[in-house]
């Protein structure tokens, strides 16, 4: 009976999503299926009675393919093609990214950021957006309605970033590679530095995804990191610190295969997308579980938060471009 039961409440959110995912096709390339599943999933649960024995289904949904989804973020990265960007520069990256989540776990407190939104909207800036968000839920989010917020926020930002900053940055003297590490070290998703770097020219474009893509690698130490930062004074001995979930270590190990061997084109592509059919499933779901009220009562100290957080970044960067 309980499987049937979660059977019946994870076809909700399948319907929703890959309908979202169609749907994007014939929207604008800001507005994407993530977005979109995110928000017909909070006007469902807000306006539609849905029955409490879907719970289960659209629970197990949320949590466990927002874990899945990451795996398939893994395929796009080579580590033949970050380590060429040189020690200078990599070392500016790795830099930035370390500041931000510091800057982000004292400043959320300081702020009051309700719940773990805070904590959720800085990582989502500082490594890779929704993917990153996904990542660090599990160990410091049991609210359904922050991981909403936070990945509504980074989406929201990057997509403004991704319209502004090529503007801001033609008007500046920057080379491609400059430019790339603007682009690539601060924009949230892979999309929105695609969009915003090939706008101004191959070169940036390719260079900003050499970037992003490395700042995506990190995403294990900085997740290992910011674990540390939350839990440190709650955990009994520091190897807790090192146990990575399954998803994570199921991350690394495609990495490294990924770069150990040249997979073909048609494989990469289809892993990219079937990588954003489930990001999107789960989006459904969790926009399923949220409370308008809640949403917008947190909504506006995590959008506020979200741009501190991606002003502070951008000035970090702006700083060592200077030296």
């Amino acid at each position: 009976m309980n499987k049937l039961l979660n059977y019946k409440g994870a076809v909700l959110p399948l319907v929703v999503g890959l309908a979202s995912f169609f749907l994007s096709a014939y929207t604008p390339s800001a507005i994407n299926s993530v977005l979109i599943a995110l928000v017909i999933g909070i006007v469902i649960n807000n306006f539609i009675s849905i029955p409490k024995s879907f719970d289960s289904g659209i629970s197990f949904t949320s949590g466990k393919l927002l874990e899945i989804s990451l795996l398939f973020l893994a395929f796009d990265i080579d580590y033949r093609s970050i380590a060429s960007l040189g020690i200078g520069s990599f070392g500016i990256l790795i830099l930035v990214v370390f500041s931000v989540l510091i800057i982000t776990y004292f400043l959320a407190i300081r702020l009051k950021c309700p719940g773990s939104t805070g904590w959720l909207v800085g990582f989502g800036t500082a490594i890779c957006g929704s993917s990153a968000i996904a990542a660090l839920s599990p160990s410091v989010s049991k609210n359904k309605e922050d991981v909403a917020i936070s990945m509504a926020v980074v989406n929201l930002l990057g997509t403004l970033g991704m319209i502004v900053l090529p503007i801001i940055l033609l008007k500046m003297n920057l080379g491609a590679s400059e430019v790339g590490l603007v682009i690539g070290g601060s924009l949230h998703s892979v999309g929105n530095v695609a969009g915003a770097g090939y706008s101004l020219s191959p070169e940036a474009g390719e260079a900003a995804l050499t970037f992003k893509l490395a700042r995506v690698a990190l995403l294990s130490p900085a997740l290992i990191f910011f674990n540390y930062l939350v839990n440190r004074n709650t955990v009994k001995s520091w190897k807790e610190h090192f146990r990575l979930p399954w998803y994570l270590i199921g991350f690394i190990l495609i990495t490294i295969i990924s770069s150990a061997f040249q997979f073909p084109e048609t494989i990469l592509s289809s892993m990219e997308v079937m990588g954003k059919i489930i990001l999107t499933i789960a989006m459904a779901a969790i926009g399923l579980k949220v409370n308008f009220q809640n949403l917008i009562k947190s909504g506006k100290s995590g959008l506020l938060f979200g741009v501190i957080i991606f002003a502070i970044q951008l000035g970090l960067l702006s700083l060592f471009l200077l030296f």
